[in-house]
């Protein structure tokens, strides 16, 4: 599979880097229907509609052609996943605050992460930092079960609720350090974390199945971030840099320096 187109990358890039500048806007708008979510017959917000919308929109942007992931886009209702008071912003392609000093990755980013993945029906996928719960299910719609992982207790907790009140039965969360991944369950088809480490821990290494994916942002706090397609190949991981990205730093066992 490719990358990004020349346009779709600078778009993403540039989304990235203005993602907290666009959050503080969205947070100081007013919260209307209307303003970015279309007004239904009966005068409640059309989110099915503005969901339908941004997705058309990821599609050209950022050459999406993976239909599993296109259809998992269309289905999973993000503003479900976002506080209250900021579902009238939840289709617009930016990071939104969750609480807890997290974010909700932007729908581009969570677009682009899946189509790297590969996921097939038959997966089994290792999320890491699970967050409000939306990254998990649109992989849920696609593989037999997600694995989720979140160090946050709070997030932790609201997440399983919101996943299991929305019908997402085949999505396992706990709370716990996702630099060491989750052994009982590997390996498996694919690893996808979405909070950056200063390098790709090793315990994920080695839970990635033969023949796996593994999309992961690497750097630092401060520094430069590259999301990272990792497949394991003949044992050893083959390393492919794809794209400039931000993400909140992995933290736990990551901050320890790990092995």
């Amino acid at each position: 599979m490719g990358l990004l187109s020349h346009r779709g990358l600078r778009g993403l890039a540039i989304g990235l880097g203005l993602g907290a500048l666009a959050a503080l806007l969205v947070l100081a708008l007013p919260r209307r229907p209307g303003l970015w979510v279309p007004v239904g017959p009966n005068g409640s917000p059309d989110y099915a509609t503005a969901r339908s919308r941004m997705v058309d929109r990821l599609v050209d942007e950022y050459s999406l052609r993976y239909d599993r992931v296109i259809e998992a886009m269309r289905k999973v209702e993000r503003h479900l996943f976002v506080p209250e008071r900021l579902r009238s912003a939840a289709y617009l392609d930016t990071p939104l605050p969750i609480g807890e000093d997290q974010t909700i990755s932007a729908p581009g980013v969570v677009a682009k992460m899946t189509e790297l993945l590969e996921p097939e029906p038959h997966h089994v996928v290792l999320e890491v930092g699970t967050g409000s719960g939306y990254q998990a299910a649109v992989l849920a719609v696609i593989v037999d079960h997600v694995y989720s992982i979140e160090i946050v207790p709070p997030l932790a907790a609201s997440a399983e609720a919101r996943l299991r009140d929305l019908g997402y039965s085949n999505v396992t969360v706990r709370c716990g350090d996702g630099y060491k991944g989750w052994p009982e369950h590997a390996p498996f088809d694919g690893i996808i974390v979405t909070c950056a480490p200063d390098k790709v821990p090793e315990p994920l290494k080695e839970q990635l199945k033969e023949g796996g994916r593994m999309v992961i942002p690497v750097g630092g706090d401060v520094g430069p971030q590259w999301l990272h397609l990792l497949t394991k190949r003949g044992g050893a991981l083959v390393d492919e840099v794809t794209l400039p990205v931000r993400f909140v730093p992995m933290t736990g066992e990551a901050l320890k320096g790990g092995r």
